[in-house]
């Protein structure tokens, strides 16, 4: 099971409650899909259990010290822009998804197994050829209202969004 999340935007409490139910939910590794915003976020995911890979989003404003409060857990990792990762025999494309066009390129391209993405603040999974597309949603709530993350199961390639 791998935890998804997205657009988490600086909003603490909820950080917490997203991280209390992946750990609860005995999530084996989270994705986030970028928009931290702020520095200060990055200690918080300490208490995850699961060892956490993310990317950068449209919103992130200091790089260098996102990177630098990533590099002081090691259960922590920054992959830039974009990362490819390797699960279950799955192969998973991860990016916020800011530039809609290398988004569309990545779904259409066939060659991942799973697309996780952000940026729209709108939770939801479909199929799109042989390519799952999930987005969480946003952690933050604040232009939906709803805040949610995602469980993915390897095993079955299913997702479920799950409200905070």
């Amino acid at each position: 099971m791998i935890g998804l999340i997205s657009d988490t935007h600086d909003r603490l409490p909820i950080i917490e409650e997203a991280i209390k139910r992946l750990n609860e939910a005995n999530v084996e590794l989270v994705l986030h899909a970028g928009d931290y915003v702020a520095p200060f976020v990055i200690p918080k995911f300490k208490d995850l259990k699961a060892k956490l890979i993310g990317v950068f989003g449209n919103n992130d404003g200091d790089h260098e010290l996102l990177k630098k409060r990533f590099n002081e857990n090691k259960n922590l990792e920054i992959r830039g822009r974009f990362a490819v990762i390797q699960v279950d025999g799955l192969k998973i494309a991860l990016l916020h998804g800011d530039e809609e066009e290398l988004l569309e390129a990545l779904i259409e391209s066939g060659g991942f197994d799973v697309v996780v993405h952000g940026h729209a603040h709108t939770a939801g999974a479909c199929r799109r050829g042989k390519t799952l597309v999930i987005n969480p949603g946003e952690v933050c709530g604040y232009l939906s209202g709803k805040s949610t993350m995602a469980l993915f199961d390897t095993i079955k390639r299913e997702a479920e969004v799950i409200e905070l």
